[in-house]
């Protein structure tokens, strides 16, 4: 992945995210997106708060677009996020196939115009916000998945308030690496400088890309770990890496998944990358860490456990989440 500035050009299949500190600059970065789509008359795909339609129509209005006009004639579809996420969620969950079919159905329409497509979301950082973690990521991965079957491009934001915080540091990992670009403007680069903010070091390191990575999210069924190892292996091997830390990391992977659907009860994402000759399998479960005995409780199968981790890995730790906490081992590689 890229770190960009605000003025670079976002490409067809692109999937960009921005860490705003304030509305300024928000507008500052999606205003000129949303005009670029109605001076090229592509079609636009706006999903925001009321309060932002607002803003990014008056910006338009700004720059002598007629935003009735470009409404009017199908070009520009303006969706509430809050309204249109509870179409395809129920008690804090993802109903992939209905994303599929309202959020899916919007861009294959689109796209049979045979114009570019651009979208623009809010609805990850109103889920980030409410403290569902995993379940902006997840939808982050549905989006991919969609970009996988159609052309489009995709700008995403989030209030970089709400990721600030060591409790938020894989997690933030994870949708960084979601996405092809993390953009700055000069308000955030001029923070850079000063060190301030978490996510600004986050994309700052980032930089550096993994030269490998699998990002996927589980239901708590028994059957999960085992897909979670399936899906793991066979990424490993078409990367063309020895059977040896194949076998591994799925080890490692399985302890760490089981845990979390027979210990924590709980639905699990995974995050596999390699970067800088270490391999990082990290599962994160929505168990809160006890911070007395950390290590306490992690892993649920017998006879497995914290022994063969230390066995397998260089190194390993638990890390508390807003939502549950994250548990991560390192493998060396070749």
């Amino acid at each position: 992945m890229a770190v960009e500035t605000q003025d670079s050009a976002i490409e067809r299949g692109e999937h960009v995210v921005q860490f705003y500190e304030d509305d300024a600059e928000l507008l500052e970065a999606v205003g000129p997106y949303l005009a670029a789509a109605a001076v090229a008359e592509d079609v636009a795909i706006v999903i925001s708060t009321e309060a932002h339609r607002q803003a990014f129509e008056a910006a338009l209005e700004g720059d002598r677009i007629d935003v009735a006009g470009i409404i009017a004639s199908g070009m520009f579809l303006w969706l509430d996020a809050a309204s249109t996420m509870a179409t395809f969620m129920a008690d804090g969950k993802i109903d992939q196939d209905i994303f599929d079919e309202v959020i899916g159905g919007l861009v294959r329409t689109a796209a049979e115009s045979g114009r570019p497509v651009r979208a623009y979301g809010e609805m990850v950082a109103l889920l980030w916000d409410e403290g569902n973690v995993l379940g902006a990521i997840e939808l982050e991965r549905l989006w991919n998945e969609l970009a996988r079957e159609l052309p489009f491009s995709l700008f995403c934001s989030y209030p970089a308030g709400s990721v600030a915080g060591s409790e938020h540091a894989e997690a933030l990992h994870q949708v960084c690496h979601m996405h092809s670009s993390v953009l700055h403007s000069p308000a955030s680069e001029d923070s850079d400088a000063a060190g301030d903010g978490a996510w600004e070091k986050e994309a700052a390191a980032l930089e550096e890309a993994a030269v490998f990575e699998v990002v996927a999210e589980f239901a708590a069924e028994r059957e999960a770990p085992g897909r979670a190892r399936r899906l793991v292996v066979t990424a490993l091997r078409e990367w063309g890496q020895d059977e040896s830390l194949v076998q591994d990391a799925a080890l490692v992977l399985s302890e760490l998944a089981t845990n979390a659907v027979v210990h924590a009860g709980s639905a699990f994402s995974v995050a596999v990358r390699a970067q800088e000759s270490v391999l990082r399998v990290a599962v994160q479960d929505a168990s809160p860490l006890d911070a007395a005995s950390p290590e306490r409780g992690l892993i649920a199968r017998t006879g497995h456990g914290l022994g063969l981790i230390d066995v397998l890995a260089t190194r390993w730790g638990v890390e508390a989440t807003a939502s549950g906490k994250v548990v991560w081992a390192e493998l060396p590689y070749a």
